[in-house]
């Protein structure tokens, strides 16, 4: 299964974030492998407000597992290699930093192989991994970005459906919305401090 790079974004302004409410943040790295990042929510109460089904979610979870486990025993991606895995209905999202083009298309390869993958969107950039004060003000990002998805007013709108992943002051937005909740959600998060690019990665459902 290929993997897809995005080209629909959102020009930002200002500097960095990154906490999503119901993030299980975890990074592994195995003697000298990749360290790898999920960024998929526990299953739980966030399936209260989530309108993917409950099977859906547990099979993200999944997905995330097994990627982090995949990519961290990977001896091809090399130490200095940063991969953070994100799974939403079966779309895996790769962010982060590989030492080279093979290695990043070695990632996804790997990621799309994997059981109930549908389809991986590689984002991955060529480099060394950022820096962890880079990584802070990514957190940063992130928190501010979910605070200013709170302001949305739109019928049915809850901002928790809404997953956000920034990665060097980009922020991928992920979730199941009508066409209206994502326009809203793009305008709202591109003028959040810190905020370089917004890239929308939404699945959409009728209103």
């Amino acid at each position: 299964m290929p993997s897809t790079r995005v080209t629909e974004t959102y020009s930002g302004r200002g500097s960095g974030l990154w906490i999503a409410l119901g993030v299980l943040a975890v990074a592994a790295t195995i003697s000298g492998c990749a360290a790898v990042v999920l960024g998929g929510a526990a299953v739980g109460a966030a399936a209260i407000h989530d309108r993917r089904d409950y099977t859906d979610l547990l099979d993200d979870q999944e997905i995330e597992l097994r990627a982090a486990a995949a990519l961290s025993a990977d001896k091809t991606l090399g130490g200095r290699s940063r991969i953070a895995v994100t799974s939403y209905n079966h779309k895996v999202l790769l962010t982060g930093q590989v030492e080279t083009a093979a290695a990043a298309a070695h990632a996804a390869n790997q990621v799309s192989r994997l059981p109930k993958v549908e389809q991986v969107v590689d984002e991955v950039t060529i480099g060394a991994p950022i820096s962890l004060m880079r990584q802070s003000e990514d957190v940063l990002v992130t928190s501010r970005s979910k605070f200013a998805l709170t302001k949305i007013r739109l019928p049915e709108f809850d901002p928790t459906r809404v997953k956000v992943v920034t990665e060097g002051g980009v922020v991928y937005l992920m979730g199941l919305v009508s066409y209206d909740e994502a326009d809203a959600a793009a305008e709202q998060v591109r003028y959040v401090p810190g905020v370089k690019r917004v890239v929308k990665l939404f699945e959409y459902r009728e209103t």
